[in-house]
């Protein structure tokens, strides 16, 4: 079906959220040289989880993203389990990213931020 998305989310801390704010809520950033895949999730509990519990202790601060994506883009990639079955990633190669940019749909939106 043309024009279909998928709903998916990131995990993020707060240096990562000030580079997408920059993009205009529009666009992730360029992944750094260690780290080779980009990765959002398929559930906001698993981007939760990871927000609260990593994003929070390494600097102080993790937010939940959520957007949209093309899903003719996503069909090239097949989710990943890190973990466990509930535990659902794309991973998108570093050098891929401005292409999965570009296949948002909207904007990159906030909806949950932990101290």
């Amino acid at each position: 079906m043309a024009g279909a998305t998928v709903t998916l989310w990131r995990p993020v801390g707060p240096a990562e959220l000030d580079l997408i704010r920059a993009a205009g809520m529009r666009a992730f950033p360029p992944r750094l040289a260690d780290q080779p895949i980009f990765y959002p999730v398929l559930s906001e509990a698993y981007a939760i989880k990871i927000a609260r519990d990593w994003n929070v202790p390494a600097s102080g601060l993790g937010f939940v993203t959520r957007f949209e994506v093309r899903r003719d883009y996503l069909d090239r990639y097949r989710p990943q389990p890190a973990g466990g079955r509930e535990h659902l990633e794309y991973w998108i190669p570093a050098a891929a990213l401005p292409d999965f940019n570009a296949a948002i749909v909207g904007e990159i939106e906030v909806n949950h931020g932990f101290p």
